[in-house]
């Protein structure tokens, strides 16, 4: 049996693992298996919490397809209430290892001793269109035009740790995401294929965002992708660097530092169930 925790990030959820002190195997199966919300608990994928060398805990996160991710922006928020929450650690200043680096987190300590909302330092986004990866000779890539189906789209490329191509569209309820969605993730000009993010500028400081993700499809909330979204929005002199990004599963407060370069996000954690799993995937 192995013991997990379901929580999510404005909706964005997945099943956490504690893989420090339990054994997880065959992590890609486990993903799908979890994943899955007719035979499985129902997520956006799996995050094991596991040891580190560099930090004070490493994240590992897999989608809900079982390829594994560089980062996830809402899912390392509950990373830092898991650890709180269930005594990993007393301190309310975390350090988490992650494929996109070393991810800093200030924990907001409520009530009952438990975490609410959490800072993290998304540290500098990347512009460079190689290390992106897109496709593209223009840095930063802030025209790169795509077709699916019947639409040409404008793109600002931004890696938050992983891939992001952000467009903007005039009503965010109205857009077929899924239409287009599941196109220009596989596009030729992303390598890696690529989060979409599409987004209805409101005002200087209010974004509406909807997003499809690498590997899941659309999700309710996507960290990364509203951190990358507002240094789009800030390239193409839409926003102000200081943002509310509206997401289907609520707000995050996005801060683009032009003093440091670094992003930061803050946000809710919530802790769904808990349960243990004693069925386990065939492979």
């Amino acid at each position: 049996m192995i013991k997990f925790t379901k929580m999510h990030g404005l909706g964005n959820d997945y099943v956490y693992m504690d893989a420090i002190h339990q054994n997880i195997e065959k992590e890609s199966s486990l993903a799908q298996f979890v994943s899955n919300r007719n035979f499985g608990i129902g997520s956006d994928g799996l995050i094991l919490i596991c040891k580190s060398e560099i930090a004070d805990f490493k994240m590992r996160m897999f989608n809900a397809d079982g390829s594994e991710a560089e980062m996830c922006g809402n899912g390392i928020r509950c990373v830092g209430k898991f650890v709180y929450d269930k005594g990993l650690t007393d301190k309310t200043e975390v350090t988490i290892e992650t494929l996109a680096g070393v991810k800093v987190l200030q924990l907001n300590v409520v009530e009952e001793g438990k975490v609410k909302t959490v800072r993290v330092d998304m540290g500098e986004p990347i512009l460079t269109a190689k290390e992106i990866p897109v496709i593209s000779e223009e840095e930063p890539v802030k025209n790169l035009k795509l077709k699916a189906k019947d639409k040409e789209f404008t793109f600002t490329c931004v890696s938050m740790g992983n891939p992001h191509a952000i467009t903007f569209v005039e009503n965010t309820k109205e857009f077929e995401v899924e239409t287009y969605g599941k196109i220009l993730e596989v596009d030729k000009a992303f390598p890696n294929k690529t989060n979409v993010e599409f987004i209805q500028v409101v005002d200087k400081n209010h974004i509406k965002m909807r997003v499809w993700e690498r590997g899941a499809g659309e999700t309710l909330a996507c960290g990364t992708g509203a951190c990358a979204s507002v240094v789009a929005c800030s390239l193409n002199d839409l926003t102000e660097n200081k943002v509310e990004v509206e997401l289907l599963g609520g707000t995050l407060e996005i801060e683009w530092n032009k003093e440091d370069n670094h992003v930061y996000m803050t946000g809710p954690a919530v802790t769904v169930f808990e349960g243990e799993l004693i069925d386990m995937p065939k492979e």
